[in-house]
């Protein structure tokens, strides 16, 4: 199962449960309020802490990666490439890495 869809069902979860406590409450359940309202938090508190962890690493990765650009940049700079166009290629492909990974 992937995180995206573990992400939509705990959203799915947490409309149901606001719309289960919306109804419970004009019904007078108090205890259908309560339950759905546990179910809501839970579902929060765990979507909370899958994005935290998920994003735990990433950091740390990206500036390996970052460093390991810079070095592979610095190496075909010394072998003789142009830094100034290089450097606009890279930063051209990061802003179309960009534009891929918001459009899905």
């Amino acid at each position: 199962m992937s995180a995206r869809l573990v992400r939509r069902l705990l959203v799915a979860a947490c409309v149901t449960g606001i719309a289960g406590m919306i109804i419970t409450s004009i019904a007078d359940s108090t205890g259908g309020a309560l339950a759905f309202g546990l179910l809501t938090g839970g579902a929060a508190l765990t979507l909370m802490t899958l994005t935290a962890a998920a994003r735990d690493g990433a950091a740390t990765d990206d500036e390996v990666l970052a460093r390991s650009v810079e070095q592979r940049m610095a190496d075909l700079v010394a072998s003789g490439a142009d830094e100034h166009r290089l450097r606009l290629l890279v930063s051209d492909a990061v802003r179309l890495g960009r534009s891929k990974t918001t459009g899905t």
